[in-house]
């Protein structure tokens, strides 16, 4: 039996992302988003009740400023007490989990879309994706970009403009491109 393209996204194989079941989700997102991100006010209560009926998690008291972009939705879990600040990316084909009370600063990207370092795969239009775990009382500042596979942990700061491309201790402090440890803070008793 043959695998559809979008089961081996989830999987985290290399996969196609022209799959039929994929380019359908991929329009329900921007739908989704469309809604989302509509200019005026909206209810801070309807607002978190789209977040819930479209993410996989949005816990309560989450707060998603728009603009806010993504693939696909059902991959992202935001914990209670999560804060993501205007324009921030998250590329979900593989799941993103964002913990408790992490702040995120404006124009921020996670990123669990990857490519090939194999350039004929390249060539022939594959992808695949890594899961990116994001610890509880975090804060990532403006302008940093989360890569695929990292894991950071509780209590750790990302300074803005850094490109996250290894795990991140808890409570640790990185910055930079690449970012690299800044120093250690105790974690929140």
């Amino acid at each position: 039996m043959t695998r559809s393209e979008k089961d081996k996204m989830l999987a985290g194989e290399l996969y196609r992302p022209e799959g039929p079941e994929i380019l359908a989700d991929v329009a329900r997102t921007a739908e989704w988003l469309a809604r989302y991100n509509a200019p005026g006010v909206m209810d801070p209560a309807a607002r978190h009740a789209l977040l819930r009926a479209f993410l996989a998690e949005a816990g309560p008291d989450t707060v998603v400023r728009p603009p806010f972009y993504c693939d696909l939705g059902y991959n992202i879990r935001l914990g209670r007490n999560v804060f993501l600040n205007y324009n921030c990316t998250i590329l979900d084909i593989m799941p993103v989990e964002i913990g408790d009370f992490t702040l995120i600063g404006p124009g921020v990207q996670i990123l669990a879309a990857d490519h090939p370092r194999d350039p004929a795969q390249r060539r022939a239009l594959l992808e695949f994706g890594r899961p990116v775990r994001i610890g509880a009382n975090c804060w990532i500042g403006a302008g940093a970009l989360v890569l695929p596979g990292v894991t950071v942990g509780d209590d750790a700061i990302i300074g803005a403009g850094s490109v996250v491309t290894r795990d991140v201790p808890p409570g640790a402090t990185v910055a930079g491109n690449p970012a690299r440890p800044v120093r250690r803070t105790a974690p929140a008793g």
